[in-house]
């Protein structure tokens, strides 16, 4: 719930937004980008809207149906705040779905594994020259999605060494 709860009070600390807006951003670019999906933002919010740290006001515009539109209040900055900085320092160890199979190395043919390891390497370049020119076609996106890029580009080029190796150690 943390995460959720720093996704929506930081989409709603850049300015008040209407459930749609939210929803297409997540959409557009927190889900693609960051990997985190919701099923539906209606219950956060309500729960958020409960504890204070948002708030909710309905309108309506001409004939249109009433939309309901968020807002951040001062608790939830805080909150939000609070929960960036947690973020920053938060170092879970990354579990890799190889790494059980590097366990079992010493049981497998070894020409077997480094056909598939030179597959991953093929296949860890691919997402590689993909992240580079998502990065260089992305100029107009804002600077956190191109940080967001550079970070995964580093993290897929260190698999690619961390790959690199252990072909050679075969």
């Amino acid at each position: 719930m943390i995460e959720h709860e720093l996704l929506f009070l930081g989409l709603l600390a850049s300015g008040p937004k209407h459930g749609y807006e939210i929803k297409r951003q997540i959409e557009a670019d927190v889900a693609p980008n960051i990997g985190i999906k919701i099923k539906s933002i209606y219950y956060p919010l309500q729960k958020m809207e409960e504890e204070g740290f948002i708030e909710k006001q309905t309108g309506r515009e001409g004939r249109r149906p009433e939309k309901h539109v968020y807002r951040i209040t001062v608790k939830g900055q805080k909150k939000f705040d609070r929960l960036v900085q947690t973020s920053f320092l938060s170092l879970e160890r990354p579990f890799f779905q190889m790494n059980l199979s590097l366990y079992f190395l010493p049981l497998v043919d070894k020409g077997q594994a480094r056909r598939r390891l030179k597959a991953r390497m093929t296949l860890l370049k691919k997402i590689s020259r993909q992240l580079a020119q998502l990065r260089e076609k992305s100029p107009q996106k804002s600077e956190s999605i191109r940080l967001i890029l550079a970070h995964d580009l580093d993290l897929v080029d260190a698999e690619i060494a961390s790959t690199d190796r252990l072909i050679q150690h075969l």
